[in-house]
């Protein structure tokens, strides 16, 4: 996470995304949309910018 610059928010999101998916592991649904989310972090964050 610090390797890529995220702050405190992004932590905060990367962290609900977890439980997000601990809650509800073979959901597809749920687990489409933190791919979704976790890609675009990827995106806004590169690791090396």
């Amino acid at each position: 996470m610090t390797t890529r610059g995220f702050t405190e928010i992004e932590a905060e999101q990367v962290a609900e995304l977890i439980a997000d998916v601990l809650d509800a592991p073979h959901d597809e649904a749920v687990l489409e949309r933190v791919r979704g989310e976790v890609s675009a972090l990827c995106k806004k964050f590169p690791v090396y910018g």
